[in-house]
């Protein structure tokens, strides 16, 4: 069993490195250990079973190359487990490379269960998935147990309670867990709800004499994701309801996941004994980003972006947008819908113009979504009436997503909450009017210089 050298191992992974970007490389590539081949295979361990399958399935012709440009092409390369064999070691043969990558492949496909969809029912969104999950030392703790709890859910962590400020990746990392459980273990029951969608189908449920139904939907759940639990302080009744299904699932062994924007001991209406049962699993929170991971949340965003985004403009974004994630990204999307409109190149000073209000916002008071209703009226030439009324004609129905749009992009609110301020209206509409704005704000002049207008004046108040 030859060793590796330090040299050549260093070289091997600084080779992978300029290989691949900063998140692919801190979330997964960096991890891998190393020093040994066996018959011709250089042996690499991952820290689990699941990493190893990711690493085989997004990652291994890099992998390869690298291998090939510093130890030679006999040489191909093996991933395990730190704890159970993914594959077993293989000897060369004449076209090694080629044939070791194609039983690692074979075997990962082994080990993992075929393609599926995710289920209609556990209203999971496509784009929150680890992948576009950028880690940093302020949720690199928070990563790691969503990927545990996604592994094997139920055997460790149960519930698992991340909590944190608005904009900050919580529901991110609960859809998360969502979509790579059932991408592992395709047959489990996936629920993602708000608690407020569990408070409302709750009471549907007592209104139309559904009650075992609703009682079926969560309690049979492999896996329940519930996010904003805050929302449930003051609500007797349904708190009893959501305590039994608590109860439940956890002696079924069924995996929680559980969003919230404070800390179990900080929700001070919840009966002690909700509280407390909060507590029996992992609590992590999440913080603010700091200013290299904002850059490398900016870095991710900018990969559909034509062209190279100088470093300077995402420096200033990450400068001057601090405490919230999507924030951050909406900025992001102002000066790509404005290079976009005006054909301009992007440059600091140009980036300065539009994003003017951000160096505002740091003297100016708290917003409300009052504030966010009454300009948006007025700057759209409607009464605020009518804006959370029922017409639906078109005019009034642009100015409507514009200040959902906003309202999601400057303040706090949860969909539902949005949904609700502006008439009563269903989270997936706030979903789709805040996508159509985003497309609008690229194609349309007029839609961004409105949403500039209001943003800037907003920021002011």
């Amino acid at each position: 069993m030859p060793q590796v050298t330090v040299s050549d191992w260093d070289l091997f992974r600084d080779t992978i490195r300029s290989k691949v970007d900063d998140v692919v490389w801190q979330n997964w590539l960096s991890a891998l250990e190393g020093d040994v081949v066996v018959s011709g295979t250089l042996l690499l361990t991952a820290p689990s079973e699941f990493h190893v399958r990711w690493v085989v399935d997004k990652h291994l012709d890099v992998i390869q190359q690298s291998a090939h440009s510093v130890f030679g092409n006999e040489v191909a390369v093996g991933l395990i487990a730190s704890q159970h064999a993914s594959i077993s070691p293989v000897p060369p043969t004449p076209d090694s490379a080629s044939s070791i990558e194609s039983i690692l492949t074979n075997s990962t496909n082994a080990h993992r269960p075929p393609p599926t969809t995710t289920q209609p029912s556990s209203k999971l969104l496509a784009r929150y998935n680890f992948d576009q999950f950028v880690v940093g030392k302020s949720n690199r703790f928070a990563h790691a147990a969503a990927m545990a709890v996604a592994e094997q859910p139920g055997v460790h962590y149960n519930p698992l309670f991340i909590y944190g400020g608005a904009g900050l990746g919580k529901t991110h990392l609960l859809h998360a867990v969502g979509h790579h459980s059932l991408e592992l273990h395709p047959k489990c029951v996936v629920r993602y709800v708000t608690s407020e969608n569990f408070f409302n189908e709750f009471i549907d449920g007592i209104r139309r004499k559904r009650m075992d139904e609703f009682k079926s939907r969560y309690r049979l759940a492999d896996i329940l994701l519930l996010d904003d639990v805050q929302f449930f302080e003051g609500k007797e009744q349904i708190l009893e309801e959501f305590f039994h299904t608590f109860n439940s699932l956890y002696e079924s062994n069924k995996q929680m996941v559980l969003g919230s924007d404070r800390h179990p001991r900080n929700l001070s209406s919840l009966e002690d004994r909700l509280r407390s049962r909060f507590e029996w699993g992992l609590l992590t929170d999440i913080q603010p980003p700091d200013v290299e991971t904002r850059i490398a949340i900016l870095r991710k965003n900018t990969d559909r972006v034509r062209g190279q985004f100088p470093e300077d403009v995402l420096e200033f974004i990450a400068q001057n947008v601090v405490d919230n994630i999507r924030e951050l990204e909406g900025a992001l999307t102002r000066v790509t819908a404005y290079t976009t409109l005006t054909k301009e190149v992007i440059d600091l000073p140009m980036a300065r113009e539009v994003l003017s209000d951000l160096v505002l916002s740091s003297t100016s008071g708290p917003l409300t979504p009052e504030d966010i209703l009454r300009s948006t009226a007025a700057q759209c030439g409607f009464t605020t009436e009518e804006l959370v009324g029922p017409s639906r004609r078109a005019p009034l129905a642009q100015a409507r997503q514009i200040g959902m749009y906003l309202c999601r992009e400057l303040t706090t609110l949860s969909l539902p909450r949005i949904g609700v301020l502006f008439g009563g209206r269903d989270h997936t509409t706030v979903i789709y009017a805040v996508g159509k704005v985003k497309r609008l704000l690229e194609t349309d002049p007029n839609v961004f210089k409105t949403v500039s207008e209001l943003s800037q004046d907003l920021r002011r108040t």
